[in-house]
């Protein structure tokens, strides 16, 4: 047989039209398979979360506390489905959060940088308005800005992830139950370029508006509740938890949580959400460490959250991934007394350490600073490096970061900490997934990202489109 015959005839003929993930000539495959039935589900995305990541972040538990992550716990103590998953969009083997949250919210394989527009302008319709429909509850939790891509993927078509303004006009008409997160520019008129008040509009149609960490608190009923924490992103973990002021009007990302399941479960026919550290993703752009592993251990203690509520009510699916990997990081020489362990008593980001600074401080202010939040003492000459690279720097992936440089300290930290990182962008990596509950037993050892549309509808027992293992 000619070789380009057995390509023709046998591998690509035995994939089929599947193996383009586009939706639109699926082989049969039904509910049949979910035997029971899924009454909630909760998708927890750690945005960006490349396997260092988690395993930096479950050393760090570790050492430092005599723990281990909850994630990684659940692997241990062989209480979770475990898969891997590719996480390619329509157009490249390299997602954007976009396009693989759209994979998971349209139920098929996007444009980098399109919420749920296909290649050729389909339009499927977003999970949480299936669910919706189904009669659920339905919410989103994320620690960026709540119109931000991955949540907005699960809820809008959208031809750009760069529409916020839109999309969060957009969430008014739909009526979910529950969207908390950052983005206060998304909805203060006094920040809108169109000056709409959107927190009005909200509020006139019958929504509960939560701006700062006590109203949430305080939010009782069934909702709709809109809860928008800060301007931009979140705050990160690391930061709010050692500064009294931010972590007074800032929920974690757990506290955040358990109130939407609170107000979600509320539902007698069940609920969906999606909940997304998106900061982990921002930190790891930024090759920030101290950021990246605390936001890590803050959306941990939401995927403990979860995993409790679901052992206690029996019908939840619970499933914990992230949309792709990002810079790629590892421990490559610390210990428990070693370079690693100057991350247990970090209190700072690298973004708020470098964003107290400027080209005009002094070396010795700079050894002093980073000395006295992060416990490393720079050499003199790293510290003139810094200042001299506050107006050359690479912003290629960054959000909301300003003109810090961010990169090169990363690179100074490296023989203080035992970090090194890949790059400052996504990666092709294929990614980790674990899932709990009702349905989790049909989980493959392998799966493509957006075939998790439809296991997400049969194991509720909610109409989908069929298609084949």
């Amino acid at each position: 047989m000619k070789r380009r015959d057995f390509f023709r005839k046998g591998v690509f003929a035995s994939l089929g039209a599947t193996a383009l993930g586009t939706g639109s000539a699926f082989a049969r495959h039904t509910e049949d398979a979910f035997r029971k039935t899924a009454k909630n589900v909760i998708f927890l995305v750690s945005d960006g979360m490349s396997t260092g990541t988690l395993n930096m972040a479950d050393v760090l538990l570790k050492q430092k506390e005599g723990r281990r992550s909850r994630w990684v716990g659940s692997y241990q103590g062989n209480i979770m489905k475990r898969s891997l998953m590719e996480t390619a969009s329509s157009n490249s083997v390299v997602t954007d959060s976009a396009a693989a949250g759209s994979s998971w919210g349209g139920g098929m394989r996007v444009p980098n940088g399109s919420l749920n527009i296909g290649p050729n302008g389909e339009e499927p319709i977003p999970i949480l308005q299936k669910f919706k429909a189904a009669g659920k509850s339905v919410g989103c939790v994320t620690s960026v800005q709540i119109a931000h891509a991955t949540p907005a993927a699960f809820c809008v078509n959208e031809k750009s992830r760069n529409a916020m303004p839109v999309i969060a006009e957009t969430y008014l008409k739909l009526r979910f139950d529950v969207m908390f997160g950052g983005g206060d520019e998304l909805f203060n008129g006094s920040k809108r370029a169109d000056k709409k008040d959107l927190y009005k509009d909200y509020r006139a149609a019958g929504f509960t508006v939560a701006r700062n960490r006590e109203e949430l608190l305080k939010v009782q009923g069934k909702g709709p509740v809109l809860g928008v924490f800060s301007e931009g992103g979140l705050p990160y973990a690391i930061d709010r938890e050692n500064d009294p002021e931010i972590k007074k009007v800032t929920p974690s990302m757990a506290e955040m949580v358990k109130k939407a399941i609170e107000i979600l479960s509320q539902n007698p026919n069940g609920f969906a959400m999606q909940i997304e550290g998106g900061k982990v993703d921002w930190a790891a752009h930024g090759n920030d460490a101290p950021a990246l592993l605390y936001d890590q251990i803050d959306f941990d203690e939401a995927v403990g959250i979860a995993l409790d509520f679901a052992a206690r009510d029996g019908e939840t699916l619970v499933i914990m991934t992230t949309d792709h990997g990002n810079a790629n990081p590892g421990l490559f020489d610390g210990g428990v007394k070693g370079k690693f362990g100057t991350l247990f008593t970090a209190t700072r980001s690298n973004e708020w350490i470098l964003k107290q600074l400027n080209g005009d401080n002094t070396p010795d202010q700079v050894i002093d600073l980073i000395n006295a939040y992060q416990g490393i003492t720079i050499k003199p000459e790293e510290a003139i490096a810094l200042l001299k690279n506050y107006q050359v720097v690479n912003d290629e992936g960054l959000y909301d970061t300003g003109k810090i440089p961010l990169k090169l300290l990363s690179e100074i930290q490296m023989p203080y900490t035992g970090i090194g990182w890949a790059g400052t962008g996504h990666s092709s990596d294929h990614v980790e997934l674990g899932m709990f509950g009702p349905g989790s037993e049909n989980l493959p050892a392998f799966i493509e990202n957006y075939k998790l549309h439809n296991f997400m509808l049969n194991a509720a027992h909610v109409p989908a489109m069929a298609y084949a293992w």
